[in-house]
């Protein structure tokens, strides 16, 4: 007895309904790349070819359509496909009634796009075709021939991979994979890797390694090459000059290439750059790739590339460029500003944690800066900052240090300067002598093509005849600007130059304090000779430790003073009193104490100036102390919550003239009486905490805190004398 199937089973006109062939029939058309499209024309043909398939399965020649938007498209992946998504709409639109391919892997490489390629036809009732047979994906096993059939292309494209990704990285391991050489280099036909031919390429590779060991930043590389108007020489990769030598601007990314790249180090290095297909980022093409750590290289062998630079300078610019990054863990690169020690400094009373600069301005004053240390306010919002340093005082001090150590070495520095200063001149020197040197080369050519060319020819002399005028009018240029650096900047330096070189290293704090001397350069030159600057203020006085790690490991340990906001934070404060009793005792006045106090060296907390016979006077005032031929007037017996001036000055411990100072704010308020002569300010307990709180601010804090008084403050006269 003969078996019986049901038509679906059987011959693959007896899958094709009447609905399927009142929709259209599209012809998918797809080649991986350009090359296969140029090359293998076969294979397009016989895509082609389907649509007569298509007409033989019962299609009118009408209804087929050809997508082939695709030709030198991958398809590993579907964003990067047109065709594929406008196959993919019309079957969901329901408008196709059948889907022809030569093969499976010519629709889809990957599982997830095949997948729901079937899913989406056989919910429109679309069918999929080959020169195989038809397939409907509404029945089990043609659902499941097919999955089969992706599952097999996808296993191929995997196999296709592994054995040329084996291939490429066994020749890598022997170096001879070939990689397009960067800047500088040049690939023989034979495939070696050598030096660039043209003197004036090698030269400038040179310059940008040197400029970059002496200024230490990228962009001060990029700003040196712009100043000079110095070009970069490229190997073009493509188009009508392929393989010639052009003249590009300096560019920060080309630069950053240049340092990172371990060819110039003599390394032969394969996978710097590894795909990541987390880093794909959908809706646009991106194969993913990104730069890894050097230990995750595939391969890296030495000394199998010509060097401009030894391997120690290699992983010196590498550090150096780490370090110039604005991270946490790195000092990062100098910028402007007047904190010498932005980047170096290091709070000691919190685990080391990067100190931040920050810059204010007092009135009429000159902008100044501070240190402080506010990880936990930052990171936590808790507290205020560990410690807030003045910077000025502080630079000073470390300033200070640095000069001592490099004072034994003051005139071998200058000699060495004046050496580098030289050969950085002879450096410019020679490019531009190339510069003018190729620019009269081209001149040259082009009055030969000019000569040379037919007479008859009108349209080419004309051509000839313009370029031959550029190319004069370019060498004139150069010429003249090479006349002007030469008269400007000599390759020698003069004796006169040199002595002043050699006097300036005699006197390094007036070599420093130099105007021509930039901010940045003072700070690059901290940044070469220290690694990291621990501070800690001790307890809450005018006093800072201050460890130094100088570049080698080494650390020396001294003492700063920084300014303070009042006098019982001075660590000597118990000696100052006790000096003003006794001198006091002794019958000096008040211009007498003022100069033995300066005399003997002790300062005001602010530390700015030298004590005064105003401050001086407060100090007796305030603290009881009385002199020979002073005069006070006593105070009125005020009620509970009621001050003057000077009682509430010693109350808060402020000077008077900062109580005065606070009222003229309006931070206080207070009252004049008639016939008192003395001003009434009414404070209970929670006025005193307030002006306490307003008291241990940070300096520069006031100004940004709203810290008004219960009631507005009533006028008065700022020419008023204070009292006594």
């Amino acid at each position: 007895m003969t078996a019986t199937f049901p038509p679906p089973w059987g011959r693959s006109q007896d899958k094709i309904r009447a609905e399927a062939l009142d929709r259209a029939a599209v012809v998918y058309v797809r080649q991986s790349t350009r090359q296969q499209v140029a090359e293998h024309g076969e294979s397009t043909r016989l895509q082609y070819a389907l649509v007569e398939r298509a007409v033989a399965l019962g299609w009118a020649r009408s209804r087929v359509e050809v997508i082939d938007d695709d030709l030198g498209h991958s398809a590993a992946v579907a964003e990067t496909r047109p065709g594929f998504a406008k196959l993919v709409t019309e079957v969901t639109m329901g408008r196709v009634g059948l889907v022809l391919g030569v093969e499976m892997s010519r629709l889809a490489r990957t599982g997830r796009d095949w997948h729901q390629l079937i899913e989406l036809c056989s919910l429109s009732g679309a069918l999929l075709a080959d020169p195989d047979g038809v397939y409907d994906p509404s029945y089990y096993n043609d659902r499941l021939l097919l999955g089969l059939k992706g599952t097999m292309s996808e296993a191929e494209l995997y196999l296709i991979r592994q054995r040329m990704q084996g291939g490429k990285m066994a020749k890598a391991e022997r170096g001879e994979l070939a990689i397009r050489p960067p800047i500088g280099y040049w690939r023989r036909p034979s495939g070696e890797v050598v030096f660039e031919p043209d003197e004036q390429a090698r030269t400038l590779v040179h310059l940008v390694f040197d400029t970059f060991a002496r200024i230490g930043t990228l962009n001060g590389v990029l700003r040196y090459l712009v100043a000079h108007d110095l070009q970069l020489p490229v190997r073009s990769a493509s188009g009508a000059d392929k393989g010639e030598l052009t003249w590009r601007r300096p560019s920060r990314e080309t630069l950053q290439n240049m340092l990172h790249n371990p060819i110039y180090a003599g390394y032969y290095a394969y996978g710097r750059r590894q795909s990541d297909v987390r880093r794909r980022k959908p809706g646009r093409p991106s194969t993913g790739r990104v730069v890894t750590a050097m230990d995750s290289w595939h391969v890296l062998l030495p000394d199998r590339m010509p060097a401009y630079i030894s391997a120690g300078q290699y992983a010196a610019n590498l550090r150096r460029l780490e370090a110039n990054r604005n991270t946490a863990a790195a000092p990062g690169a100098p910028r402007g500003g007047s904190a010498l020690l932005a980047g170096l400094l290091h709070c000691g009373l919190c685990g080391g944690h990067k100190m931040t600069s920050h810059y204010h301005r007092h009135g009429p004053h000159p902008l100044t800066h501070r240190y402080a240390c506010a990880f936990y306010p930052v990171n936590y919002g808790t507290g205020q900052p560990c410690q807030t340093i003045t910077g000025p005082a502080l630079d000073a001090h470390v300033v200070d240090q640095v000069l001592a150590a490099v004072r034994p070495a003051a005139v071998e520095v200058s000699l060495k300067a004046a050496e580098q200063a030289e050969a950085e001149r002879a450096v410019l020197e020679t490019l531009w002598r190339q510069r003018v040197e190729r620019a009269r080369l081209a001149a040259e050519r082009a009055a030969r093509q000019y000569r040379l060319a037919e007479p008859e020819n009108r349209l080419v002399i004309r051509q000839l005849e313009k370029d031959w005028e550029t190319a004069l009018a370019e060498q004139a240029r150069l010429e003249a600007d090479y006349q002007r650096f030469t008269e400007t900047r000599p390759a020698a330096l003069s004796a006169a130059e040199r002595d002043a070189v050699h006097a300036l290293a005699a006197d390094l704090p007036r070599l420093w304090a130099d105007p021509q001397v930039t901010t940045t350069e003072r700070k690059e030159l901290l940044r070469t000779l220290i690694e990291r600057i621990t501070v800690a203020v001790v307890g809450r006085s005018e006093l800072v430790d201050v460890t130094i790690t100088w570049a080698g490991g080494f650390e020396t340990h001294s003492r700063a003073v920084r300014p303070v906001l009042r006098y019982d934070q001075l660590s000597y404060f118990p000696h100052l009193l006790q000096r003003l009793t006794d001198l006091a005792g002794q019958g000096m006045n008040v211009g007498q104490i003022t100069a033995r106090l300066n005399t003997e060296g002790l300062r005001p907390p602010k530390r700015t100036t030298r004590f005064t016979t105003e401050q001086v006077g407060n100090l007796l005032i305030r603290h009881d102390i009385r002199v020979p031929g002073h005069r006070r007037t006593p105070a009125p017996d005020l009620p509970t919550h009621q001050w003057t001036v000077k009682t509430l000055a010693a109350e808060l411990d402020l000077p008077i003239n900062t109580v005065y100072s606070w009222i003229y704010r309006g931070w206080i308020t207070s009252e004049r009486r008639p016939g008192l002569r003395f001003r009434i300010i009414r404070a209970d307990a929670a006025e005193i905490q307030r002006l306490r709180a307003l008291r241990d601010l940070p300096r520069g804090h006031h100004t940004k805190t709203r810290w008004q008084a219960p009631v507005p403050p009533q006028p008065h006269n700022n020419t008023e004398r204070q009292e006594p």
